[in-house]
């Protein structure tokens, strides 16, 4: 497999533990190579005294001919950076950032690479270079015109799977959204991509309400009885799929353990018990784009930032499922 890195912001932990990932991989039948800043690449490597060879690529052509790593890690220089400064929030940075991304992605969308591990961004230093969508989600999905691409978070160690019915929305939009959307669709995409994706022929979709205790019969709310409940009815004849359930005890009690994935209505419900069950391992996946993309389940850790005590953990899981999507797509097509 030819894996493309974007390496997130300069200013971030991205560059450092996109090395210490390479050093896991270095010798792998896979290829790498960096997109972003090669001065940033370099600066991180000494700083740390991270011991990778790296060499700059001039065109991205060069990545067809990779077979393996063989050692080396390559960069593709998309954009140089100003002054380094590890946790400092800047435009210059910010724009480095989404610049990597969309070369990346680029690659992925021309056959050149067959998936795409994206490094941290931070989403004030994007504004502040002035994009429109500040995530990796919203942006991806806008260049490769997918209207709505579903966030999913997945740990190895606990096999654990949640995905997110509505983003990053404040809490006052979502009931709102959550009767606007087309949960029918949601939900039947959700099970494509886990048959496609990872290799699940019959994936069991676990909902969460969206109001406490799924509203106790609509005691607290009514999206439950009027939304959720109905869709998961239509549903049940052609997905296993149940719920919704109370999402207060779902975790604790090891509910999700029964099913292949946990459905959450908003951002914090699902991703606050995720990350208490897996924050170092854990990882990011966006569904239903046409290109592969994970990331790690962390952001840009300005705090560590350049002190070579970040984790690689997460950004190196995220690449051994980046490959395995790869992989179950390709038995896919050619089975």
């Amino acid at each position: 497999m030819r894996i493309v890195w974007s390496a997130g912001d300069p200013h971030g932990i991205g560059p450092e533990i996109i090395l210490k990932s390479f050093l896991k991989l270095e010798h792998s039948r896979h290829s790498f190579l960096v997109c972003g800043s090669y001065s940033v690449m370099d600066y991180y490597r000494d700083a740390l005294k991270l011991p990778v060879k790296l060499k700059l690529v001039e065109n991205a052509s060069f990545i067809k001919k990779m077979e393996s790593a063989d050692g080396v890690l390559h960069v593709l220089n998309v954009a140089e950076a100003d002054a380094i400064m590890p946790g400092r929030i800047s435009a210059a940075a910010g724009r480095v950032a989404m610049e990597s991304i969309h070369a990346a992605a680029e690659l992925c969308r021309e056959g050149a690479s067959d998936a795409l591990v994206t490094a941290p961004i931070h989403k004030e230093a994007v504004a502040l270079a002035g994009y429109a969508e500040t995530g990796h989600t919203g942006y991806l999905g806008t260049m490769f015109g997918v209207a709505s691409p579903t966030m999913m978070f997945f740990d190895p160690v606990l096999n654990l799977k949640v995905a997110l019915a509505t983003i990053h929305e404040p809490l006052e939009k979502i009931p709102g959204l959550i009767r606007k959307m087309d949960l029918d669709t949601f939900f039947s995409s959700l099970a494509k991509s886990l048959r496609t994706d990872f290799g699940i022929a019959e994936p069991r979709i676990a909902v969460l309400g969206l109001n406490p205790h799924a509203s106790d019969g609509g005691v607290m709310g009514r999206e439950e009885q009027e939304i959720i409940s109905p869709c998961i009815e239509r549903l049940s004849g052609r997905l296993h799929i149940k719920g919704p359930f109370p999402a207060d005890g779902f975790f604790g009690a090891g509910s999700y353990k029964n099913y292949d994935i946990v459905v959450a209505m908003y951002h914090d419900q699902g991703l606050l018990p995720f990350k208490v069950l897996a924050f170092e391992t854990g990882v990011n996946v966006t569904l239903g784009l046409p290109i592969v993309r994970t990331s790690p389940d962390h952001g840009t850790g300005f705090d560590i930032a350049g002190k070579g005590i970040a984790s690689e953990r997460s950004f190196y899981e995220a690449t051994l499922l980046a490959i395995q999507i790869a992989q179950n797509r390709i038995k896919t097509l050619h089975p």
